[in-house]
């Protein structure tokens, strides 16, 4: 089966429900571009109906989807099936969010699903124990975010701190896992200051939907991760990160 493949550093927009069809393939098809241009890679994550027109005007990003349910073709009317999720171009998904939590064994049974069709599995957490638990189940990548932050919060000093905290935590568990560290994520500086810190990823909703132009937000802070994993490392922009599926 074909491999995931993503490169450190790398960035999320998650559009939520605040963009969808014409709109939300504009962002995805800049998105595209400013991927090539910074040489970051990037997860876009879709609403269900957008994932075929955006994955099929697109070559670059990563189309993920927002949700999905550890079901099988059949009976389930109403859920979101693994399978066609894949058919319809997505290669990976996002699980656990805040605003759509789930329990640690539908964690579990949505990772071993996503697995099993070829979608990696990006699942989020809130905490360095959630983070370690959830990564314990076998996640491609994990998401830290507080939920305090999401949507509406500014990272502060503690919240930098706990960047390492969440590292550690999860590599103690699962060494080698890369983890995006978001929410609180208002503008270009703050994409900056948390790569700078040690993570792996970042990503924004908020900060680039409501933006007065959410293109240019998106492309600045793209940049920023070019520009900060630079600046942490002093080597190449960009490391290649297999996950074997």
């Amino acid at each position: 089966m074909e491999g995931f493949r993503i490169r450190k550093p790398f960035f999320e927009i998650g559009p939520k429900t605040y963009i969808y069809g014409k709109k939300a393939l504009e962002l995805a098809v800049a998105a595209d571009r400013a991927s090539r241009k910074y040489q970051v890679d990037i997860i876009f994550s879709a609403q269900y109906t957008d994932i075929r027109p955006i994955a099929e005007a697109t070559s670059r990003i990563k189309v993920f989807a927002q949700h999905m349910d550890p079901v099988y073709p059949g009976k389930g009317i109403g859920a979101v099936l693994p399978e066609a999720l894949k058919e319809a171009g997505a290669v990976g998904v996002l699980l656990n969010h805040a605003e759509r939590p789930l329990t640690l064994d539908e964690i579990r049974r949505s990772v071993e699903r996503a697995g099993e069709v070829g979608l990696a599995a990006l699942v989020c957490a809130g905490t360095p124990q959630e983070a370690a638990a959830a990564a314990s189940l076998g996640p491609d990548m994990i998401l830290a975010e507080a939920p305090g932050l999401i949507g509406k919060g500014a990272r502060g000093p503690g919240d930098m701190e706990e960047i390492a905290r969440i590292n550690q935590a999860v590599h103690r568990v699962a060494p080698g896992m890369m983890i995006l560290h978001g929410a609180g994520i208002s503008d270009e500086k703050d994409v900056y200051e948390v790569i700078k810190a040690g993570a792996d990823a970042t990503g924004s909703t908020s900060g680039i939907m409501k933006a007065d132009n959410p293109c240019e937000m998106m492309e600045k802070m793209i940049a920023s991760v070019a520009a900060a994993w630079i600046a942490r490392h002093q080597t190449r922009p960009c490391q290649d990160f297999d996950i074997a599926k």
